[in-house]
């Protein structure tokens, strides 16, 4: 989790590392996970967060390399994979005379780590920004929600020059998570509208409870957990809604009367295909798989 922060590394990181720990019988901590992002600053001048790319972080000695500048923060006693502890990985890193990819502790590329953890009555098991490769104004940002039902939805209507959206908006992306798509996607990194980005518009915050790439940049929120699929807050947001997302205070809401809420709880139904017995993988598969914030992995490994 440590590197992770610091390498900017790809929110899909968090969802695996959740399901490798939970095999072992350990549970991540998104709250630690949080934590340790305000306290490890990115060092890695990579796309999304910074300018470079892969192989220069390579070049510049790479994993080693960063280890050995975030020794203070690691258990250097741990054992890898292979048989080596981190603290001998990081003893014997290339020092790569001359290099700026890799910063120091004292000169770090953001303050903070990539990534943070949100709350709130949209996301009551939380949600995932990488919040270094994010618009800095728009970090905290309440705007009027503009609703795809579907990836289906999205592709049709998102460019449609009559969509009534403005650059201020809140696009909201749902049924795109594990049981909803279903298969949790890449569909998180949800386009700019055609009319907007003729105009210059080159970010809007983005919600959905999908995955996305790591290489993206923009402000936008993921796996938002529970999915919109199977009752999370998500599926009652209506296009008009007021959204706020305030990620210093690490919130994400829905500006709604808790009553309309309820009401909209009782007239929420599942998406059709959840609503029939499946048989076969398709069938385990959506029985069986969990959310985000467990490692979308399934419930009896």
């Amino acid at each position: 989790m440590v590197v992770l922060q610091a390498i900017g590394g790809s929110t899909n990181g968090l969802v695996h590392l959740a399901a490798i720990a939970r095999r072992r019988g350990m549970k991540i901590n998104l709250e630690e996970f949080d934590q340790i992002g305000r306290a490890v600053p990115v060092l890695v001048d990579l796309k999304p967060s910074g300018a470079k790319y892969m192989e220069h972080f390579h070049w510049a000695g790479g994993v080693p390399r960063l280890l050995q500048e975030l020794r203070d923060h690691l258990d250097l006693e741990a054992v890898t994979v292979t048989g080596e502890t981190i603290g001998a990985v990081a003893n014997r890193a290339e020092d790569v005379p001359g290099q700026t990819i890799i910063r120091s502790r004292d000169n770090p590329l953001k303050g903070t780590g990539a990534m943070a953890i949100l709350r709130g009555n949209l996301a009551p098991l939380g949600a995932v920004i990488k919040h270094s490769a994010a618009s800095p104004e728009l970090l905290q940002h309440t705007g009027r929600a503009v609703v795809f039902e579907s990836v289906e939805d999205l592709v049709a209507r998102i460019d449609d020059p009559e969509l009534d959206v403005s650059a201020d908006d809140v696009l909201v992306l749902r049924n795109a998570g594990p049981k909803g798509a279903p298969g949790m996607p890449e569909a998180g990194y949800l386009p700019i509208p055609k009319k907007l980005a003729k105009v210059g518009v080159t970010d809007m915050v983005r919600i959905s409870d999908a995955r996305m790439s790591g290489t993206a940049f923009g402000t936008i929120v993921l796996h938002i957990a529970p999915e919109s699929a199977t009752g999370g807050p998500l599926g009652l947001v209506r296009s008009g809604d007021l959204i706020r997302l305030d990620v210093p205070e690490r919130r994400l809401e829905i500006l709604v009367d808790e009553d309309e809420l309820k009401r909209r709880t009782q007239e929420w139904k599942p998406p059709h295909h959840l609503s029939e017995e499946k048989r076969g993988y398709w069938g385990l598969y959506l029985r069986s798989v969990l959310q985000a914030d467990e490692g979308c992995d399934f419930d009896f490994c």
